[in-house]
């Protein structure tokens, strides 16, 4: 294998989330009087921090959220985790056969810990991940495009930045990933590739993710 880490993305590449988190998202931010398709918020918000979701609003609107606005995103989203969420198809096996083969991974997301920890348990990913391979933008100063998160998961994981090879889906991660020194795999089973298209690879099923960290 080319790589001595491999770093995962959370949502989208992991669990199935997507859908269910910027469903709940646009409802709540037009709840408030902002209006937000499904669509805009995939558009403006996906694969980045909550940060991002109150820099925009406070650039477009001159206006601030309301004090428990991360609170109330939080358990909106867990609720809908908790009824709908599932693994990524096809992932279990890869991250069966990457600990299998004693291949080093971690995963590397925007969400808060306490929201990546839920959808493990959730989805039953809690076998392949434990605390000591979850990274989250909680730790760091900037969250994605900033590469300061994958450079963190990757000092933790005692790997050179150039040994490392990130799994994502949104363009902020890709754009992360690049800045951060690493090669990056886009999945495109959600995202058009055009969006992904500084990716070093790019992939649509993640049955092929195992043939391309091995080539």
């Amino acid at each position: 294998m080319r790589y001595d880490l491999v770093i995962f993305d959370n949502d989208g590449v992991l669990v199935d989330s997507e859908r269910l988190s910027n469903t709940v998202l646009a409802a709540y931010l037009t709840e408030l009087g902002h209006p937000t398709t499904y669509e805009d918020s995939i558009r403006d918000y996906m694969g980045g921090s909550i940060h991002r979701v109150h820099d925009t609003i406070r650039e477009r609107y001159g206006k601030e959220l309301p004090p428990e606005f991360d609170q109330e995103v939080l358990a909106r989203t867990l609720a809908a985790f908790e009824r709908d969420l599932l693994p990524v198809a096809g992932v279990v096996d890869v991250l069966e056969r990457l600990q299998a083969d004693g291949v080093p991974y971690c995963v590397a997301s925007s969400g808060r810990h306490a929201r990546i920890r839920f959808s493990h348990r959730t989805t039953g990913l809690d076998r392949w991940i434990d605390e000591t391979r979850l990274f989250s933008a909680e730790d760091v100063g900037q969250g994605k495009p900033a590469p300061d998160l994958f450079l963190h998961a990757a000092v933790s994981m005692r790997t050179a930045p150039e040994r490392c090879v990130v799994v994502e889906d949104s363009p902020l991660g890709v754009q992360a990933a690049l800045t951060a020194g690493m090669d990056v795999y886009g999945y495109t089973a959600m995202t058009p590739a055009h969006r992904l298209s500084g990716a070093t690879q790019l992939f649509p099923d993640m049955a092929g993710l195992l043939d391309l960290l091995k080539s």
